[in-house]
């Protein structure tokens, strides 16, 4: 699979309330409006994963949008910048 080159992969690591109300659902509610890749999940320790592949533009719209929605439950959020994978169209929820 090509991986086109103006696209990046983004991790957001989401802490403060972000399970047990929905994030993850409206996560992939909210990235279904724009062209994006990518995989959200709860992690051991309370905080959620999204990992999306996009162009940069329409990860930063994605997570606009999210940080609108659970503003008052996102305490903080760590970025990580790598090179796109190739995930399949769509944003999915994992176990």
């Amino acid at each position: 699979m090509s991986v086109s080159a103006h696209k990046i992969r983004k991790i957001a690591l989401f802490s403060g309330r972000v399970q047990g109300v929905g994030f993850r659902r409206t996560t992939v509610a909210l990235a279904g409006a724009y062209k994006i890749s990518g995989t959200v999940r709860n992690l051991p320790d309370g905080s959620v994963e999204l990992i999306l592949e996009a162009a940069p533009e329409q990860i930063e719209k994605v997570l606009q949008d999210i940080e609108q929605r659970f503003a008052g439950f996102i305490t903080s959020i760590t970025l990580q910048t790598q090179p796109p994978q190739g995930l399949l169209p769509g944003v999915r929820i994992i176990w």
